[in-house]
């Protein structure tokens, strides 16, 4: 069987049948379930299951797979939101560069009072105040305001929705 030849359900919003969607929440879950696991719980074979996989990372739907670090066991218990509002659009070469430093894991635009959000990790209180103020001297920064988080209840990507 080819990849192209996996139909898909025209009828979900999506253009994903509920199998696709069951293999992408079980792999949302734990994605280092094997083809063989996978195709056991959604009751397909594991060469039908390795296809849908490579087509919905051919298709963009699967963008990687990644470790989930805990950042207390890494050296970087500290989590925390940043907004940060720059003049105009903000998202400028410098404000870019952000995205190279380690303890910064995601960059968003955003409507509203702030123009960027910024999830950063880091080691404690000084390494934050140090990276604030790296981020106050990007040109067209005008101020950051930082959420400290006290504890995490549920951290993970988008899941697709079920059958129903």
């Amino acid at each position: 069987m080819k990849t192209k030849d996996v139909r898909r359900n025209p009828s979900h919003p999506s253009g994903l049948d509920e199998k696709d969607r069951t293999i992408l929440r079980l792999l949302a879950e734990r994605a280092d379930r094997s083809y063989a696991e996978l195709s056991e719980m959604v009751h397909l074979s594991a060469p039908v299951v390795h296809e849908r996989v490579k087509r919905l990372k051919r298709d963009g739907v699967i963008l990687g797979t990644v470790a989930k670090l805990a950042g207390e066991k890494i050296g970087c218990p500290l989590l925390a939101f940043v907004h940060v509002k720059t003049e105009g659009w903000g998202m400028t070469e410098p404000v870019l560069a952000l995205r190279d430093l380690a303890d910064v894991e995601e960059i968003h635009t955003a409507a509203g009072d702030t123009c960027l959000i910024l999830k950063v990790r880091t080691s404690g209180p000084a390494s934050l105040e140090a990276l604030l103020s790296s981020i106050l001297g990007i040109k067209g920064v005008r101020s950051t305001q930082s959420y400290v988080v006290l504890g995490s209840y549920l951290e993970r990507g988008p899941m697709p929705e079920g059958e129903g």
